[in-house]
């Protein structure tokens, strides 16, 4: 009997090690901060099989926004297990609208139209480049996001993103692709300048990695000062992100995983849960 109980009990110890070395190599948590379910007229992909793409990857929040809205609407009102989606109001119906935007009324009273929904936490991915970014519309859209305590996702030149704030220091930006190809040590400048207000979303950035996928010194650096301050996105504005999803995110858990733990964690998903933890006042 006691050879029975004493094997019953190693068993049971050794499958409680497996499971806890089963959850230790569990793939880090994602979240995936631009992310566009796009709708011209219809999605590439089932609202099911999107939710089943986030599932396998460990993606536990999404920044949702699409082309029309309408994309958006279907992810909120999924309430998927798991997933934390924080919409964000796409200010355009239709891609050409992202080459006349900033210089359109109608635009305005569709960015209006839709905060009426009551769950909006932002404005964007919008396009803006230079001085376009200094009409009088996208001060109202940047006011607009102030009074109401939004995000703004900003896919910008610096000149454009310096423009931003220049319409209210008070603004918060996610600045995607964190300017494609600006040298991390201004971006490091730029954080500084803009401590609570200025972020920087990864998707497409150059330079993080070398060619062996080896994290450069410079970004290395960067994560080091700033870890508090980087969100990861796949950007899935056309269908091959889709077809990529899976890499996408094997390849930020590549480079991730040559960070110290907690710096890792928070550009994975902590920063992120950190921002859109808050409800938005409204």
């Amino acid at each position: 009997m006691r050879f029975r109980h004493g094997l019953i009990l190693a068993l049971s110890l050794l499958a409680a090690a497996w499971g806890g070395n089963a959850r230790a190599q569990e793939p880090l948590e994602i979240f995936d901060a631009h992310l566009h379910y796009n709708q011209e007229p219809n999605p590439f992909y089932q609202l099911d099989q999107v939710l089943e793409i986030f599932k396998r990857n460990r993606v536990i929040g999404i920044v949702a926004t699409s082309r029309p809205n309408k994309g958006t609407h279907q992810l909120v009102d999924s309430k998927a297990p798991g997933l934390l989606v924080v919409p964000f109001i796409r200010p355009y119906r239709v891609r050409s609208d992202i080459q006349t935007w900033f210089s359109d009324p109608a635009i305005y009273e569709l960015v209006k139209s839709e905060y009426e929904r009551g769950y909006y936490r932002g404005i964007g991915e919008f396009h803006i480049y230079g001085k376009s970014a200094a009409s009088e519309w996208v001060k109202k859209i940047v006011d607009f996001a102030v009074e109401r305590d939004l995000y703004l996702h900003a896919h910008c030149d610096e000149e454009a993103l310096l423009i931003l704030f220049g319409h209210n220091p008070k603004a918060r930006i996610i600045w995607a692709h964190t300017g494609f190809s600006t040298p991390p040590q201004r971006v490091a400048q730029l954080l500084e300048q803009h401590p609570g207000a200025l972020w920087g979303e990864l998707s497409y950035r150059s330079g993080i990695t070398d060619g062996s996928g080896k994290l450069t010194a410079e970004w290395k650096a960067l994560f080091a000062r700033h870890a508090d301050r980087f969100l990861l996105g796949s950007d899935t504005w056309i269908n091959e992100r889709w077809f990529a999803y899976d890499g996408i995110m094997n390849e930020y858990r590549a480079w991730l995983a040559q960070l110290p733990p907690e710096q890792a964690k928070n550009i994975a998903h902590g920063n992120a849960r950190r921002l859109f933890a808050a409800r938005p006042r409204g």
